[in-house]
């Protein structure tokens, strides 16, 4: 015991300036961990404190030196090579070790064991042990808080987190009229408060059929509510909810699909200009860049010296993104969707070139194509349009072209690539500009940090990038979940501050409150991904709580490396996929020193 608290008081001195990078380690087979409050954990579902904490798990060194050892032979080496890989995540104590430590930690925090201790008392930061569920009641975590009036510890909360599963979803029969009984003997109170919570799944994006893309794209809810009347309810209307949105961009059914490999062959620009290399992207269209930009400017030639009956330069040959129509299974949509990503209708001459270059598949095309341009206007045969305002390259010759006087430009070594990189940022930072201000989710104020020219290219592609992300974001909570403006505002809000302050971060999960009813319809009838109903008495340190839960997922880390074969079974039944759910119940007890 005393060497428990020796060692935990230590880590702990050493943790106040700053946490320790490395775990420590008690004995020859336990870790300890000293986490922050802030730092998710699988515990926050069962414990509602904010300071630090230790977690104590089964060492892994030892093990591994172990057979660093024993593996002297060839023979050896090889049998340890085809031998799977040891799971990397988290490993539990045996049971009746973290009962055994977990009496240490209580003991060495009772003022009046005196007779077991040197020294002053130090208060610790509370403790949890990762259990490997060997008991009878399957526990994979124990926990120890102490209890303090002042500077003075009067006793300590002991939680016991049980876990059975998977079991099927009509398996989860569970009375909470018998839940709340059982709570009030056991803490001596005749009160208690009920508290829902439960998370819904309304979008997971799966792997494309006959393609390998896959996606960790997500959107669920999670819902509170009390008091709760039964078991699995579906949460009332009045519930509070908040929506997580968590998208990542390249899913070939999205609408915005085109733009999303328009932005991947900007980027191959960027990076060929940062690295001298380019690797050239899938061409966008079938027809080659030059026999494009060829037919473009014998268009424009024509104009110019009359052809054209029209006349009017802004109307030439307006490039058009035809969006995918997508079908959804989820309830939200009907039949096919209109494109929501339009082209702009006031593309000028080098936007439109970009449509044309886009598909330019190497060096020496390129070069082709900025030699054709380039020849055009030092002949005088075109006089194009640009947009004021732009400062690219190759908008500066066209402005002297008006003159006849234009700079001699070498089309070698990053020039051309520079070039085509200006022009297509400048059009894509217009195109995402202009989808926010029509639809009025933004003012032009506000996306000034998004098309900045005041920074360095490299920095200008990462925050395009972080626009198409936002519009990723926007279009899907559009097709998908049928949003209007007064959801999408402010959404389009909580993601320009978080990106104005952080970098691009597509696994990031944006939440946004929302009333239960906007999205009840895609979840009234569905099974929960979690539900859980917390029962409690008490107040402040005095308060304990009850919580019986059932997940999709494992509710801790450690249970799916120490239960291997636990998911191996299949989830279908008579050729029905059947729900599966783990059952969790956690406990909490006060044990008085005083």
């Amino acid at each position: 015991m005393e060497a428990l608290r020796t060692r935990l008081s230590g880590i702990y001195e050493e943790g106040k300036e700053s946490l320790p990078e490395q775990a420590c380690f008690f004995e020859t087979d336990v870790e300890v961990c000293l986490i922050d409050g802030s730092c998710k954990s699988s515990i926050e579902r069962f414990w509602n404190g904010s300071s630090r904490i230790y977690i104590l798990q089964k060492a892994q060194h030892n093990e591994e030196s172990d057979q660093m050892e024993e593996s002297k032979s060839d023979e050896a080496v090889y049998a340890s090579e085809l031998l799977p890989k040891e799971d990397s995540g988290p490993v539990a104590l045996p049971f009746r070790r973290a009962k055994q430590l977990i009496s240490f930690y209580t003991m060495s925090q009772n003022p009046n064991m005196t007779h077991l201790k040197t020294g002053e008392l130090v208060v610790l930061p509370p403790l949890w042990i990762r259990c490997d569920g060997s008991d009878p009641e399957h526990t994979y975590w124990l926990g120890a808080e102490p209890l303090k009036a002042g500077n003075k510890i009067t006793g300590i909360s002991l939680y016991t987190v049980m876990c059975n599963g998977p079991t099927a979803a009509k398996s989860c029969s569970a009375k909470l009229e018998e839940l709340k009984l059982e709570h009030k003997m056991r803490h001596h109170t005749s009160v208690v408060t009920t508290k829902g919570f439960a998370r819904y799944e309304l979008i997971r994006a799966a792997a494309v059929e006959d393609t390998m893309v896959e996606s960790e794209s997500n959107i669920s809810v999670d819902i509170t509510w009390d008091p709760v009347d039964k078991i699995l309810e579906v949460p009332p209307l009045t519930a509070a909810a908040v929506l997580n949105i968590s998208l990542e961009s390249g899913d070939p059914r999205s609408p915005v699909y085109h733009q999303y490999r328009e932005l991947q062959f900007l980027l191959a620009l960027a990076e060929g200009l940062k690295m001298g290399v380019t690797e050239w992207p899938e061409p966008l269209e079938s027809e080659s860049a030059v026999e494009l930009v060829q037919e473009f400017l014998t268009g424009l030639k024509k104009e110019l010296n009359g052809y054209c009956i029209s006349g009017n330069t802004n109307e030439t040959e307006v490039y058009a993104i035809s969006c995918q129509k997508i079908k959804s299974d989820t309830a939200a949509v009907n039949g096919s969707i209109k494109s929501i990503f339009s082209e702009r209708e006031d593309l000028d001459f080098a936007e439109q070139l970009w449509c044309k270059m886009r598909s330019v598949s190497s060096y020496q095309e390129l070069i082709k194509c900025f030699t054709l341009i380039i020849k055009s206007l030092e002949h005088g045969e075109i006089q194009p349009w640009i947009h004021q305002g732009s400062s690219s390259l190759l908008s500066k010759l066209i402005q002297q072209s008006y003159y006849g006087k234009m700079e001699v430009v070498s089309l070698s070594g990053i020039t051309p690539i520079q070039m085509l990189l200006e022009i297509g940022l400048d059009k894509m930072k217009k195109d995402y500009v202009s989808f926010f201000i029509d639809r009025e989710l933004a003012t032009l104020t506000y996306l000034d940090y998004f098309i900045s020219t005041s920074v360095d290219i490299q920095e200008q592609v990462r925050r395009v990038q972080k626009l198409h992300h936002m519009l990723e974001i926007m279009v899907t909570c559009t097709v998908l979940l049928q949003f209007k403006h007064e959801n999408l505002f402010p959404l389009t809000q909580i993601c320009m501050k978080y990106y104005k302050e952080n970098p691009l971060n597509e696994k990031r999960a944006f939440q946004l409150p929302v009333r239960p009813a906007l999205v009840k319809k895609y979840y009234q009838n569905d099974h929960p991904e979690l539900w859980k109903v917390d029962i409690s008495s008490g107040h402040g340190q005095k308060e304990v709580r009850t919580t019986w839960q059932v997940s999709t997922d494992p509710p801790v880390e450690h249970m799916a490396s120490n239960n291997t074969g636990l998911f191996s079974d299949s989830t279908v039944n008579g050729g029905t996929e059947e729900k599966m759910y783990f059952i969790t119940v956690a406990k909490c007890s006060q044990v008085p020193f005083t």
